[in-house]
């Protein structure tokens, strides 16, 4: 078993990470500032540092704690607000997460597995679904600088032979999920639902995205672990769902229809996202379990019921 550091690990998927990896029997560390984490989400046997990842304190927490692995999944995740305060998305997905993969190499560590996002790195791409080997051209801040610590990765890896894996999720959704982040439209329809709340459509709902339930995700996560490859897997369903469809199937789970308020479209979002996941099926032996009626079911449970 390894001793393993989960960065944003009181997140929403990285909590559901830390369950699994303890699960497993891995000694398990969590860094999380807890800006947008949740201390309840936090696995009580996973030993917590309260922290940013751009702080000087890092660097003794690894040289503390000798991890062997890092997934680093703590990010600046909207979209929406790298258009507002580029320089702040900047300081947190790009010098934050350099800050994290420097302690790395520092403190030997055998592989980083980097949680980056293929929901906007590639931009409008007119190959649907979008292959890795697609020119990233993001038209997001966020998307840009996801890719910017990409490079830092193979940068580290080519000079000082730092292992690494870079998972480019797609829309992740499912339990835990708060409102925010690249898969907001889900959790904040449900939860606006279950709260008997509007909900705001911005655009005029035909744009798609690929969502992906979160523990398909970890499953992933867990796998990158375990494989020798060096570069770039989607992770996701390789289904383009629009934001009508997918209020179509939330409507349905809860056999009500939701309130609706359209605004327009926001900038630096892309009209259709969705991911090829044939080099996932390749290298991770990886593919969806979960389809997105299931899904929407098992968060809306969910939503109901947490406190």
């Amino acid at each position: 078993m390894s001793k393993i550091l989960v960065t944003g690990g009181a997140g929403f998927i990285g909590s559901t990470l830390v369950d699994q990896l303890v699960s497993l029997g891995h000694e398990v560390v969590v860094i999380d500032d807890l800006s947008s984490g949740k201390k309840a989400y936090l696995n009580p046997a996973a030993k917590f540092y309260r922290v940013s990842i751009s702080s000087s304190k890092i660097a003794k927490i690894f040289r503390r704690e000798k991890f062997s692995v890092v997934y680093h999944l703590a990010a600046q995740m909207e979209v929406a607000r790298s258009m507002i305060d580029p320089l702040f998305d900047n300081d947190i997905n790009v010098r934050g997460g350099f800050n994290i993969l420097d302690n790395c190499h520092k403190f030997g560590v055998q592989k980083i597995i980097f949680a980056s996002t293929g929901g906007a790195i590639y931009g409008d791409a007119e190959k649907i679904p979008t292959p890795e080997t697609y020119p990233a051209y993001p038209v997001s801040f966020y998307g840009i600088h996801k890719l910017t610590f990409e490079k830092y990765l193979n940068c580290y890896y080519q000079i000082y032979g730092l292992d690494y894996i870079i998972l480019r999720f797609a829309n992740v959704y499912g339990p835990r999920q708060f409102k925010g982040g690249e898969a907001g439209v889900v959790s904040i329809f449900i939860d606006n639902a279950v709260s008997g709340a509007v909900s705001v459509q911005y655009g005029d709902g035909r744009q798609t995205r690929d969502f992906v339930y979160v523990d398909d995700v970890v499953r992933a996560l867990v796998r990158a672990q375990e494989v020798n490859y060096h570069g770039e897997v989607n992770i996701a369903s390789g289904r383009e769902t629009s934001v009508l469809e997918t209020r179509k199937y939330i409507e349905e789970a809860l056999g009500s229809p939701l309130k609706i308020r359209e605004e327009a479209g926001r900038p630096g979002e892309q009209r259709r996202s969705c991911l090829a996941i044939g080099r996932a099926k390749e290298i991770l032996d990886w593919e969806p379990q979960v389809d997105f009626a299931a899904g929407i079911k098992k968060t809306i449970t969910w939503s109901q019921t947490k406190k």
